[in-house]
């Protein structure tokens, strides 16, 4: 059974940060492509970052500069630190696993305060 958990949300000032964490079971996250979505009220799911299997990565043009993905393979986890935050960051985020099959996290809430 597949499970990935995100922890690491929280209420912030703006230009503060925080680090979440996706860690997963039932999967290899170093075969896998990596990804952190995010969804605000009234919105749609967006892509912020991912990671695919060789170490490529990818963002979103809002996010660029502030964010950063990795991924821990010794602990099989994969980590979204977040500078520099602003209010319109304030979204539920999620942790995606794709490759043969599409895993997704319940989700945590990352709340910028003005």
């Amino acid at each position: 059974q597949v499970q990935l958990v995100e922890s690491g949300g929280g209420l912030v000032q703006a230009g503060g940060s925080l680090r979440l964490s996706c860690a997963a079971s039932g999967i290899i996250v170093s075969i896998y492509a990596m990804g952190w979505y995010r969804q605000a009220p009234g919105k749609q799911r967006e892509l912020v970052a991912r990671i695919s299997w060789n170490g490529n990565t990818d963002y979103a043009d809002s996010v660029k500069g502030r964010f950063t993905i990795s991924r821990d393979n010794a602990k099989n986890m994969v980590n979204l630190q977040m500078n520099s935050l602003k209010p319109e960051d304030t979204a539920v985020y999620y942790c995606n696993a794709f490759r043969w099959s599409e895993y997704w996290g319940p989700g945590t809430q990352v709340t910028v305060s003005s």
